[in-house]
């Protein structure tokens, strides 16, 4: 599969903010969101081909637990299907004894992952670019089915404080979710988009009880990449 790169930082959003972690980040996504931070990785043909084998010796370059696997979509393959190995990559991390957690939009369902936090973005209209205004939007069976099979959180980007409608929206046609599974995220890619919206998006959570997820690298690194 084509990787874009391989890297050891900060776990910056989530439930595990702040755990050292190695990252790889599969080439190639679908979505097209209009704000999306890794546009860089859209294309399915940049980085380098590696087999499972290969990336986990990237990987082992550095000796830490956690593994996340990102994109770019790392579930989606070219063909819109089941990324070709990425079912083996995971067993082959959790057979090293590694933390595995997939950072998806959740437009696929994909079983058998050996997952210890499925990381699901899911994307609300807010992330429509007028090119493609549906591709990419949630679908609450694909949702529903990733939340009974696997550790979850939910992590939304709040653009708006009208964002938080199309939030419970969908939460309400998925069944019962944990709210303490559920975070708000503000939409930023550099430290002063960060501070202008971590406050209305912190707002919202007083409000409905939701969490708030940070950005600790944005904080940290702003916009570097491989961060």
């Amino acid at each position: 599969m084509r990787v874009v790169e391989v890297f050891h930082s900060l776990q910056g959003e989530g439930t595990l903010v702040g755990v050292p972690s190695v990252f790889v980040r599969l080439a190639g996504c679908p979505l097209r969101c209009r704000w999306c931070d890794t546009a860089y990785a859209w294309d399915y043909s940049v980085g380098e081909e590696l087999d499972p084998a290969g990336i986990v010796e990237q990987v082992d370059r550095w000796p830490c637990r956690h593994v996340v696997l990102t994109g770019g979509e790392p579930l989606v393959g070219e063909d819109l299907a089941v990324r070709q190995g990425i079912v083996g990559l995971t067993h082959c991390l959790k057979a090293l004894g590694k933390h595995i957690t997939i950072e998806t939009a959740g437009t696929l369902f994909v079983p058998d992952l050996a997952c210890d936090l499925m990381s699901i973005s899911p994307k609300l209209g807010n992330s429509a670019s007028p090119a493609s205004p549906q591709i990419g939007l949630a679908v609450p069976a694909v949702l529903s089915r990733l939340i009974a099979a696997y550790p979850y959180q939910l992590k939304f980007v709040i653009e708006s404080p009208g964002d938080i409608d199309d939030v419970q929206g969908l939460l309400g046609s998925l069944g019962p979710v944990d709210p303490a599974c559920v975070l708000l995220m503000p939409q930023a890619r550099t430290r002063d988009h960060l501070l202008v919206r971590s406050p209305m998006v912190a707002e919202l959570c007083r409000k409905t009880g939701f969490r708030f997820c940070d950005r600790l690298h944005i904080w940290l690194w702003s916009d570097e990449r491989g961060r």
